[in-house]
C-alpha cells in the first residue's frame, strides 16, 4: 500500500473495497491499528471503521492483562 491517500478524501465504490481488503489482510498478519493508520495517512478512527465494516475481529489491546493466566503447555 505504497500509495497513500489523501489526507480526509473520501474513499469509495472499488477503491475503498481495495483499500479494507489491503488493512484486513495486513491487521490479520499482525499489523496494529496505529501503525496502518500511520501508514495510509489516515486516523486512527478511520482505519477501525473500516477493519470493523470488513468483518475483522479486532484484537483486545496489548500489554499486561489481568484475569486469570492460561495454564502453559
Amino acid at each position: 500500500m505504497a500509495e497513500t491517500l489523501k489526507k480526509g478524501s473520501r474513499v469509495t465504490g472499488a477503491a475503498r473495497d481495495k483499500l479494507a481488503a489491503d488493512l484486513k489482510k495486513k491487521y490479520d498478519a499482525g499489523a496494529s491499528i496505529r501503525a496502518l493508520a500511520e501508514e495510509t495517512g489516515r486516523s486512527y478512527g478511520f482505519v477501525h471503521r473500516m477493519l470493523s465494516e470488513s468483518g475483522v475481529t479486532l484484537r483486545g489491546r496489548g500489554g499486561a492483562t489481568r484475569g486469570k493466566k492460561a495454564p502453559s503447555g
